[in-house]
């Protein structure tokens, strides 16, 4: 595996904190984003030659573009950019305030595509770079009581889909990481729940939001085993576009595909109806 350097966007826990220790230990120099100082110094005590932490809120979008050109002046060329920041919103949908899914896309969506514009620039003059954006088996499936997560989810497999096309002619790749259920503090810590305040959901929801409490930390998805699988595809010549990481994911992703492909016959006629 050759070296190179990556940008991680999130790298005090879950996917983020595994990535840029598996990446670290393979020999790779690690830009990682943390909110504190504290974070930082703890980041940067990893490696003092490979490890650099950059103080960033990817919602402080002001702040990106100069930040970008910065590491780009003080490191050299950023060769691997991985969106990783995020975190999971809960609520019954009727609940959940506007503000918590302004606030769940700032983070899952407008962070990572300004993260992406900084970049873009200097891996087009180079006619190099790889993109990765981890999004959510969740940007394909969707369950109850995550619809604004789900939906940021969806937005960024789109915007990662339609990106891999435009940049094609210059030699970046775009990868969209859809991972299942992972043992990281995403349904624990990092999770940001709605309080209950419609009876009327109760009975139907209730029991998944204590069910999702409960699997936190007993997923089956080994976060520093998805990290080694990112690895491996950053050395690829030919990436894959969209990667599904866990078994998990693998069966209720097919099942949707499936189940969508059943519809489209079904209504097969009626979308033909419609051609004038």
């Amino acid at each position: 595996m050759s070296s190179k350097t990556l940008f991680i966007s999130g790298v005090s826990s879950g996917f983020g904190k595994a990535l840029s220790s598996e990446a670290l230990a393979a020999g790779h120099r690690v830009i990682g984003t943390v909110r504190q100082a504290e974070a930082a110094v703890r980041f940067e005590s990893l490696s003092q030659q490979r490890a650099h932490a950059v103080i960033l809120d990817v919602t402080e979008f002001d702040r990106i573009d100069g930040i970008v050109d910065e590491i780009e002046a003080a490191y050299g060329p950023v060769d691997v950019l991985v969106n990783n920041a995020g975190y999971g919103h809960e609520g019954v949908l009727e609940e959940s305030p506007f503000e918590e899914m302004r606030q769940q896309f700032d983070v899952n969506v407008f962070g990572a595509v300004a993260l992406i514009k900084a970049f873009l620039s200097y891996f087009r003059a180079r006619r190099s770079g790889h993109i990765i954006n981890i999004t959510s088996m969740g940007g394909t499936i969707t369950m109850p009581g995550i619809a604004y997560y789900c939906g940021s989810k969806f937005a960024l497999e789109g915007i990662s889909d339609t990106l891999s096309q435009e940049l094609a002619p210059f030699n970046i790749s775009v990868t969209a990481v859809a991972p299942g259920s992972f043992r990281t503090d995403w349904a624990g810590r990092s999770m940001r729940r709605t309080k209950r305040s419609i009876p009327d959901y109760d009975e139907s929801f209730d029991p998944i939001r204590k069910a999702r409490e409960l699997k936190s930390g007993k997923q089956l998805g080994d976060p520093v085993k998805a990290a080694q699988a990112i690895l491996r595809i950053i050395d690829e010549p030919a990436p894959p576009y969209h990667l599904l990481l866990g078994s998990d994911a693998l069966a209720l992703v097919r099942d949707k595909l499936a189940r969508t492909a059943s519809e489209l016959d079904r209504w097969e006629q009626v979308s033909r109806s419609t051609d004038g």
